[in-house]
């Protein structure tokens, strides 16, 4: 069980909905994670545990400067490089995830425009990629340390969605694998990892 939790019942909103549904299903595999497991292998290539976690505290941290305060990428510069989960993982994932949630929450904020390193981005849009971005790094974590791999349909049907529109330009950023052929009969989540480059 997480040490938070994001749903509230003021998130009328779907897209609001589906960001703290993730949110929390990631942060439930980070509690999960026992104390000899942050070096552990993932499926992300060069990537342990703490690895992995570290990466998705970051993408959280860069969302209230981003949605709440419209900073451009080069003012934050190196904010969010390095070690951000210091001596207590578990609490960092858990303030980060908090900040990044609020900053979406916010009345009006979906409504703004952010400023990507790939260009101006509603922040709908940004949103909508942090949901399937948390998604499947959620598996990603589930495998490396022998979590459920079960991920909710919701939330997959909403991932495939939202990444089938850009998935081949996914490979070209070098953080994603090319993707692999579907076994046949394969379910939606497998569908989606495969597309995403993973070996489910």
């Amino acid at each position: 069980m997480t040490g938070m939790s994001t749903t509230t019942a003021t998130d009328s909103n779907p897209l609001l909905t589906r960001h703290a549904e993730a949110v929390d299903l990631f942060g439930d595999r980070v509690h999960a994670v026992r104390g000899d497991q942050w070096g552990a292998p993932t499926p992300c290539t060069d990537w342990s545990v703490r690895d992995l976690v570290n990466h998705l505290v970051s993408e959280q941290l860069w969302v209230p400067a981003m949605v709440r305060d419209g900073a451009m990428i080069e003012a934050i510069g190196e904010t969010f490089d390095g070690d951000m989960l210091g001596p207590d993982p578990l609490a960092s994932w858990d303030t980060a995830a908090r900040g990044a949630h609020d900053a979406f929450a916010a009345p009006g904020a979906l409504d703004h425009t952010v400023h990507l390193s790939h260009g101006d981005t509603s922040a709908t849009d940004y949103c909508s990629q942090m949901v399937a971005d948390l998604v499947v790094h959620a598996w990603d974590l589930s495998r490396a340390i022998g979590a459920d791999e079960q991920l909710p349909d919701n939330l997959v049907k909403f991932a495939v969605r939202e990444v089938t529109p850009y998935a081949a330009d996914l490979e070209k950023s070098g953080l994603f694998a090319a993707p692999v052929e579907p076994p046949p009969g394969a379910d939606v989540q497998t569908k989606l990892l495969c597309l995403l480059g993973r070996q489910p």
